[in-house]
């Protein structure tokens, strides 16, 4: 699964996705500044999983239903940054295909995930 990392997602939590074997692509290290339809504009063309802490993107996705692959979005009150890249692999490696074609959010209280519109 190649993951496209919004700009707000911090560079710390970027590298220690990668260093798990994730494949990750940091919009701040590609095209920062760039609005939120570009960033999912460019997750759909890659066919990846947007990971973002913005909650607009589901405005995006369910009102417009302008997703693909899917969307991570992490919402960090209460998770130490450090710990933030540990919970996504876990709910990657733990619900895999199911993330595809979903909305997932992860909080400190859990995962959750919605089905995308068709």
């Amino acid at each position: 699964m190649i993951l496209i990392a919004d700009e707000n997602v911090q560079r710390t939590v970027v590298e220690g996705l990668r260093q798990t074997g994730h494949d990750v692509r940091h919009v701040q290290q590609m095209t920062p500044g760039v609005p939120d339809e570009a960033v999912l504009n460019m997750a759909n063309r890659e066919s990846a999983v947007l990971l973002t802490y913005d909650r607009d993107f589901g405005e995006l996705v369910f009102r417009q239903k302008r997703v693909a692959k899917g969307v991570i979005l992490v919402r960090p009150v209460g998770i130490p940054p450090a710990h933030i890249a540990d919970l996504v692999a876990a709910a990657i490696s733990t619900h895999g295909a199911e993330i595809e074609r979903s909305f997932t959010v992860i909080s400190s209280q859990g995962v959750r995930i919605r089905s995308l519109p068709s």
